[in-house]
């Protein structure tokens, strides 16, 4: 494992194994809810959309499951195992669409896999033997599909990950976080939330939900390291907590999501220096709403126009119009999500459907997004997966 100039990673701890790597484990039943639900699409083209959910396996789930969407109704299809693996919680896909990366815990921070077209199997490239250290919480590919960048929350770290044209990955790169924030529990120490790269592949934004920071280090692509930008990080408001983030369609914006206190702070970038300056913050919460809440993942449409942000507690997702010349937001409506603890969700890369992963209520439901409003119409029913907190859309 390589260090980066910030700090070394904390020695590791026992292993164990992964059951794709000869470990067994029992075979675990996950639940299903059938209502509404439609059967598994044999083939999935122009009248389908095919996602994988990474997920906890810490309860039933045995790794990553494989669904369909029909693009004609919204409907999901009932999920199908697609790999085994321990807490593949954080999923990438590669430029191509050839492969897929999961988070795993120990030295080599990712497995990968390659996705058959025809199946709703993984095929394994590459799996991480992981050891008892906390898992990463996030991993980010480039559009040149040979970085990947990723984030571990408990241990404070970000990395560079080379990846191989075969889908394999290299030694990662490591630059250690230290310091706390003003929250008496939630920022104890530094707590890296997020790797993001810049739509020119050349900055990495890291998340700091600890440090109330936003991070940008350039992407040392000789040397494979991150190393700190001409504008190191941005202060976030104290005790706000940067989580994720998204980058708007021009490349001239961006928008972090505060996961402590419910907010979207939108950005101005300057790409050349990698440069985040605040312009506004708005709350992703219900008007009226007084309950404990976490906000928790961002999402610009793929057409650049609307951006939707998540939060648990009030269990609901805000709809935001984006003013592309400004990239200012303006409120559209807040709507239940479907379910309870809105870990993640995505949309298609036509931007019709959306797709959220309920952790707390072991589910995921469909929404249609109206082009004109970006406004959102839940479909009917959901599907039953165990712990799921990732969706990625296959194409």
């Amino acid at each position: 494992m390589r260090r980066g100039k910030a700090g070394v990673p904390p020695p590791g701890r026992a292993a164990f194994f992964c059951p794709l790597s000869g470990g067994r484990r029992p075979r675990a039943r996950v639940g299903l809810s059938s209502r509404g639900a439609a059967p598994f699409l044999s083939g999935v083209g122009a009248n389908g959309h095919r996602f994988l959910l990474g997920t906890y396996t810490r309860a039933e789930s045995r790794g990553i499951y494989c669904a369909d969407l029909d693009a004609r109704t919204g409907a999901l299809g009932q999920p199908a195992l697609a790999a085994e693996s321990p807490n593949p919680t954080f999923l990438a896909l590669s430029p191509d669409g050839a492969f897929v990366y999961a988070v795993c815990a120990g030295p080599a921070w990712a497995s990968s896999f390659r996705v058959d077209p025809a199946s709703p199997r993984l095929a394994p490239v590459q799996l991480a033997r992981p050891d008892a250290s906390p898992t990463p919480c996030h991993i980010a590919v480039d559009r040149s599909g040979r970085i990947a960048v990723a984030a571990n929350y408990h241990l404070a770290l970000a990395a560079l990950i080379p990846l191989g044209g075969d889908g394999s990955l290299g030694a990662p790169a490591i630059v250690a976080h230290s310091g706390r924030g003003v929250h008496p529990t939630r920022q104890a120490s530094a707590h890296v939330h997020s790797a993001n790269i810049s739509p020119d592949g050349r900055f990495a934004v890291v998340c700091d939900l600890g440090l109330d920071r936003v991070y940008s280090y350039r992407i040392d692509r000789e040397a494979k390291v991150l190393a700190p930008g001409p504008v190191p990080f941005v202060a976030a408001a104290p005790g706000s907590g940067p989580r994720h983030m998204a980058f708007g369609r021009s490349g001239r914006h961006a928008y972090v999501i505060n996961e402590l206190d419910n907010t979207i702070v939108a950005y101005g970038y300057d790409a050349e220096a990698g440069r985040l300056s605040p312009m506004q913050s708005v709350s992703v919460l219900p008007q009226g709403f007084t309950g404990a809440a976490t906000a928790a993942e961002v999402r610009v449409h793929p057409g650049g126009r609307f951006l939707y942000g998540s939060s648990r507690g009030p269990d609901s997702i805000a709809v935001f119009a984006i003013d592309e010349p400004s990239g200012r937001l303006s409120h559209v409506e807040t709507v239940p999500c479907g379910g309870r603890g809105p870990r993640h969700f995505s949309l298609t890369a036509d931007g019709a459907w959306l797709v959220c992963a309920h952790q707390d209520s072991n589910s995921a439901c469909s929404f249609a997004v109206d082009p004109d409003s970006g406004r959102l119409r839940r479909i009917g029913g959901s599907i039953g997966v165990s712990m799921p907190v990732c969706v990625l859309f296959l194409g």
